[in-house]
């Protein structure tokens, strides 16, 4: 880039970060289960009393670009807040998969996993949460115990029975 184009006091300053986008299209409801909108309230009010406090009075040289991604990540959950649906599990039991379901699966080798269909904000693949979106949440709502289901994965068909349903909250 030609030097005209720039200014000198742009050496020093941070980069603006761009605003997080919702995950979920326009006009697609953003539904959550009770727990995971607790979690993200929690969430803002750790940031709002404790982390944005800390880097208000913090001496360190990244304090604009701290400040701002926490300022971002407030924005971000208060309009995934404003936006959400919560979802209250079924007051029956419910022989079917839902949304906030914690469904076991076999494959046909046998091997066990559980999948917890949850909201776009809730997703951790680490705990095998999946959101409600998902190619594998979608093969699995409205399925019943003892049901095989089959969805597609990049290697081929993938099925699965499904062993048991279960609409209690994970710590």
């Amino acid at each position: 880039m030609s030097k005209a184009f720039t200014r000198d006091e742009d050496a020093g300053m941070s980069p603006v970060l761009q605003r997080p986008m919702s995950p979920l299209p326009p006009g697609v409801k953003n539904y959550i289960t009770a727990a995971g909108a607790k979690r993200i309230e929690d969430e803002l009010k750790n940031l709002r009393e404790i982390e944005r406090p800390r880097a208000v009075t913090s001496n360190d040289p990244g304090k604009a670009e701290l400040l701002q991604k926490i300022e971002m990540r407030i924005a971000y959950l208060d309009q995934s807040l404003l936006a959400a649906e919560v979802v209250q599990p079924p007051a029956q039991s419910d022989d079917k998969v839902r949304f906030g379901a914690t469904v076991t699966v076999r494959d046909k080798h046998g091997v066990e996993t559980k999948y917890r269909i949850v909201g776009v904000d809730e997703t951790d693949i680490d705990r095998d949460w999946v959101s409600w979106r998902s190619p594998v949440a979608k093969a699995l709502l409205n399925a019943t115990v003892g049901q095989r289901v089959k969805f597609q994965i990049p290697a081929g068909t993938q099925e699965w029975e499904i062993v048991s349903i279960n609409y209690d909250e994970p710590a």
